[in-house]
Formats: C-alpha cells, sequence, structure tokens
C-alpha cells in the first residue's frame, strides 16, 4: 500500500517537474521475472525507471542509505535492497536471483555509475538473467532533469537470449553485455532530443 502510495505521488512529481513520458510499457510482461536494463544519468534515474511501470520495480542500492533515518526503511518499502560499497556483493546477487525467481521485476543499470555513461558495462545484469531466466528490457532515459523539460523513457523489445543461454563459451557474458548496451543505445540514438 505505502508503496502504490508514494509511486502515485512520485509520478505527479515526475510529471509537473520534469514533464515525464513513458513509451513502450507494452514491451514489459505482465508477470513473470522482468530486468529493466537502463542507462545512468542521474540521481533520479530509479523512480524514473520504475515509476510508471504498472508493477513494482526492485533495485539494488547502497548499504549506507538504509543507515539514513527516515530514508533507510522508505527505500526498502519501495523494494530496495542493500549492496556494500565496492561491488556487488555475492549476497545481493543472490538476492536478486531470489528476487527474479519469485516473479519480480528488477531494474539494473549496467554502467554502473552516472560517471560511467557510455563506457564499458557490468556483467552483473547478464549474469543474474541467465541464472534467473528473466525477461531483459532495454530502458533508455531520454533527455535531461532541468525543470520544466521533458524526459521520456523508452522501453524496448525484449532481448533476445536464446543464443546465449545454452552457451558455455567463456566470453558469453561479455557478449551478452553488448547486446543488451547495443539495445540500450540504439534506444536512445533513436530518440534523442534536440
Amino acid at each position: 500500500m505505502l508503496y502504490l502510495l508514494f509511486r502515485f505521488l512520485l509520478r505527479v512529481l515526475y510529471i509537473c517537474l520534469f514533464r515525464l513520458e513513458a513509451k513502450g510499457l507494452e514491451n514489459i510482461p505482465a508477470d513473470g521475472p522482468v530486468i529493466l536494463c537502463a542507462n545512468h544519468v542521474s540521481n533520479f534515474d530509479p523512480p524514473t525507471v520504475g515509476v510508471k511501470v504498472p508493477r513494482k520495480v526492485h533495485y539494488m542500492a547502497k548499504a549506507e542509505l538504509f543507515k539514513i533515518p527516515v530514508f533507510g526503511p522508505l527505500i526498502r518499502a519501495f523494494g530496495a535492497f542493500p549492496v556494500k560499497r565496492g561491488g556487488v556483493s555475492k549476497e545481493a546477487i543472490k538476492s536478486a536471483i531470489t528476487l527474479l525467481k519469485e516473479g519480480n521485476v528488477m531494474g539494473i543499470f549496467p554502467e554502473g555509475s552516472r560517471r560511467n555513461q557510455g563506457g564499458e558495462a557490468k556483467k552483473g545484469a547478464a549474469m543474474i538473467a541467465l541464472r534467473s531466466n528473466a525477461v531483459v528490457i532495454p530502458v533508455a532515459i531520454v533527455g535531461n532533469y532541468s525543470l520544466f523539460r521533458k524526459v521520456t523513457v523508452y522501453y524496448g523489445k525484449p532481448v533476445d537470449l536464446t543464443a546465449f543461454i545454452d552457451d558455455s563459451s567463456p566470453d558469453k557474458l561479455d557478449r551478452l553485455t553488448d547486446a543488451i548496451m547495443k539495445d540500450v543505445r540504439a534506444l536512445i540514438a533513436a530518440n534523442k532530443q534536440t
């Protein structure tokens, strides 16, 4: 209930402040495990990716955020779970896979940080997708977060994982990560705002 209330309030806030639009929501399956893989441009990105999605979207978040009074319990209620600084731990990966195997939706930013925009993406999303049998949806956040300037979130068609499922080659996670980010970057390029 708390999630639905705050998602509604965030929708109103994002629509008013950033003229937020979402396109391609029909590409997100109505049930089953889903990973939304997005580019990362701002601290505003997690709510931006999830606020218009009809299903609850879960995220990994820095462990330090959970220690902040009021904010920590709030993000936990929104479906976030902690990750230790310095990389994603085995516990965080297990939590993500369990969450997905239970049929939930997870948002992941393969670039890792805002400073790595367009850089080499991390392989975690690919590994989690293959281990959980999740559908991977590429997501592009286009626009900037200047007040009253439009931000649009584009949800693309699912990434085709069939070539990777039974592949045992040592570079399969690299290749799947490249395939995911290629789709994300293609969405960005096709929808660049001037």
